[in-house]
């Protein structure tokens, strides 16, 4: 182990380092933030861990501005203090100074401590090791102890790379997914409602660079929601119902800096660690970060949260015409697909950016598939969606749109594309005992996301004038900004030179446009639905979406063959009968497919053919609908529109989408 001091010039404090060492050579110099500076090509492997010694000039840290600001951004977020809190943390500055606040704000509402006498009551870090380097399962062990002292218990969970290690280009976001996938995994086990990340004011400030130099509009350069509900892969069964387990991300730090995290961990005199890589140029943000790291201070910085902060309250807008065109023109149907009331919706009236929007929700919420819709996509759909009567189909974003039959074209369908690429697994459920389910912790989320927007209601933006961005590019919204003298001339300039360098850097991908495909896709996407064997009495959910069970009635079973009128399928002669033989009772989910709709058809023409509910189902709704066959893929059952081949058996679809219409409770504050 290896030591050394480096100097920090701002505010001369001594911060003493301890580091790994990986190579020959390190280089130091001061910076501003703290940060170890290395040579271009000596980036060590290992985290460098910083520890604070306050010296005699050091300027004391007001730790109670700190506290109050942060309280008060919890109080927004609609978090009580009797709240069970989880927190992502990396040992960093930003994280350290999370912990500090998180566990000060706590025990400021009289929780105290748990059962053990040792740790904050109601407060989890999660550390995750990701592996990919040989040291940091001791650097995660470090920062756990670390932030143990500060009376937080932590969990420390290292990734599972089951398909190899992330390539070095796609290392930072592959890292990210796995992180928040381990997030809300200890969240469900521990039943916490809430995470709390560290991502601060420079953090956006880096991010609206970035989305600008690939010519975002406004809706992405407002940056990272203040809060957002993220929807885990898991569902459970809680207080009688079906529910998908969804955490509340927080982003308390928003309105901190970079700098602000230093002082928060000299005022509570806690150490961290620098994570190298974070320097390397090799990624976009860092790049951005080492070119924003002499102009984040005075008038830049504060011009530039300014233009931020307008973006956000256009996208405030946005989110609550959105809102209001949903309920007002879109009928989910129990089938898996959504009706759009082209008359109610009258999109000649609104403006492009929310009449987009809106179509991206709905289309979102029909194929579960979270993906932003962009480029000659997003066009096509607006030019679709004004058109009035709508007289064509087309395939977009996962689904198949079409005009809804028998509407003349004012009405619009919308299903989940047949090529769509859907889980194929059939998922468990998680049920709850008794006693879970008195105290289930989606009901706490749900009075959380109604304190917050209790808070929200107050702030709302009611007129597009307060919106000042609608319908802009990144380089529209800073000559719009510069124009309302919202940002300087110095400080324009200086974001478009921060937008080109990084421009230089980037590849532009051409937009994928959405074409027909060839039977042979059809062919395997239908291969992909074939689930593991469903047993009797056992519930699954297929396709992010419906949840499937089916079980023999025995009462039926004993008396049946007593008189009971004959299934169709044995009319035939065709004896595929589920209860036929008891000891191989199974079946497998799959998606409908035209040969089921036609069997069906021919099945009608036979006496007593009412066994099952005659629908007038959109012939494009069909080929979403899950339903049950045997071992050699013969249709035992559909049970949404009520068919079965045999009177013994009991089965069920629930349509229960797993990301709700919209897209769960978000603010952009």
């Amino acid at each position: 182990m290896a030591r050394g001091l480096v100097l920090c010039s701002q505010t001369r404090t001594i911060a003493k380092l301890s580091f790994f060492l990986s190579y020959p050579k390190l280089w130091f110099k001061p910076h501003r933030h703290h940060r170890p500076c290395y040579g271009p090509h000596n980036i060590p492997s290992a985290r460098v861990f910083c520890h604070c010694v306050n010296s005699q000039t050091l300027n004391l840290v007001d730790m109670a501005k700190y506290n109050e600001a942060f309280s008060r951004r919890m109080a927004m977020a609609g978090i009580k203090h009797h709240n069970s809190i989880a927190l992502g943390v990396s040992g960093g500055p930003d994280s350290m100074a999370l912990c500090v606040l998180a566990a000060s704000w706590k025990t400021e509402g009289l929780y105290g401590v748990d059962n053990s006498g040792k740790f904050i009551d109601g407060l989890l870090a999660i550390i995750v090791d990701h592996g990919l380097r040989s040291e940091s399962k001791d650097e995660a062990s470090l920062v756990g102890n670390r932030v143990s002292e500060i009376g937080i218990r932590c969990k420390i969970v290292r990734c599972d790379w089951l398909n190899g290690k992330p390539k070095q280009g796609h290392l930072q976001e592959s890292a990210r997914d796995m992180r928040y996938k381990i997030f809300q995994d200890v969240c469900m086990q521990n039943q916490i409602s809430v995470l709390l990340v560290a991502h601060h004011a420079d953090d956006q400030a880096e991010l609206f660079i970035l989305r600008s130099s690939r010519d975002s509009g406004v809706l992405g350069l407002a940056g990272m929601a203040f809060t957002s509900q993220v929807f885990s892969s898991h569902t459970n069964f809680c207080n009688n119902d079906w529910k998908n387990h969804s955490v509340l991300l927080v982003r308390p730090l928003l309105d901190f800096s970079k700098e602000d995290m230093y002082k928060i961990c000299q005022g509570s005199n806690r150490d961290w660690v620098e994570d190298p890589t974070n320097r390397s140029p090799l990624f976009a943000r860092n790049r951005i970060r080492a070119s924003l790291g002499n102009l984040l201070s005075g008038t830049f910085n504060s011009e530039l949260q300014a233009v931020i902060s307008a973006c956000r309250r256009t996208r405030i807008y946005v989110d609550q015409i959105c809102n209001s065109l949903i309920k007002q023109s879109i009928t989910v149907m129990d089938q898996g697909y959504a009706v759009i009331n082209l008359k109610t919706l009258n999109p000649s009236k609104i403006e492009d950016i929310c009449l987009s929007k809106f179509i991206t929700l709905v289309l979102q919420f029909v194929s579960q598939r979270q993906r932003p819709i962009r480029g000659s996509t997003s066009k096509l759909l607006l030019q679709y969606i004004r058109t009035i009567p709508c007289k064509i189909s087309l395939t977009a974003a996962g689904c198949y749109i079409c005009p809804a039959p028998g509407s003349k074209g004012f009405e619009a369908l919308v299903c989940c594309s047949v090529y769509c690429p859907l889980p194929s697994n059939a998922e468990s459920f998680r049920t709850f005992s008794n006693v879970e389910e008195k105290h289930c912790f989606s009901d706490e989320l749900e009075q959380i996301i109604a304190n917050g927007r209790s808070y929200s209601n107050n702030n709302l933006v009611t007129d597009s004038s307060q919106a000042q961005f609608l319908d802009m590019r990144s380089q529209s919204v800073l000559d719009e900004a510069r124009r309302l003298d919202v940002i300087s001339e110095s400080t324009y300039r200086n974001i478009i030179s921060l937008q080109r360098e990084e421009v230089s850097h980037f590849k532009s991908k051409t937009d994928e446009v959405a074409s027909g495909c060839e039977s042979k896709q059809g062919t395997e996407h239908i291969a992909a639905f074939l689930s593991e064997p469903l047993l009797p009495g056992q519930t699954c959910y297929f396709m992010n979406r419906f949840i499937i069970s089916w079980k023999l009635s025995k009462e039926i079973s004993s008396n049946w063959f007593r008189g009971e009128p004959l299934s169709l399928s044995y009319l035939q002669g065709d004896c595929h009968c589920c209860c036929v033989n008891e000891d191989e009772m199974v079946a497998k989910v799959r998606t409908m497919i035209d040969a089921d709709w036609l069997y069906l058809a021919e099945l009608t023409k036979w006496p007593h053919s009412d066994n099952f509910e005659a629908t007038r189902l959109p012939l494009t709704a069909r080929k979403s609908m899950p339903l049950l066959v045997d071992d050699h893929g013969r249709l035992l059952s559909i049970p949404s529109i009520g068919f079965k081949h045999c009177p013994c058996m009991k089965a069920s679809t629930v349509f229960k989408p797993r990301v709700p219409l919209g897209g769960g409770h978000s603010s952009f504050l």
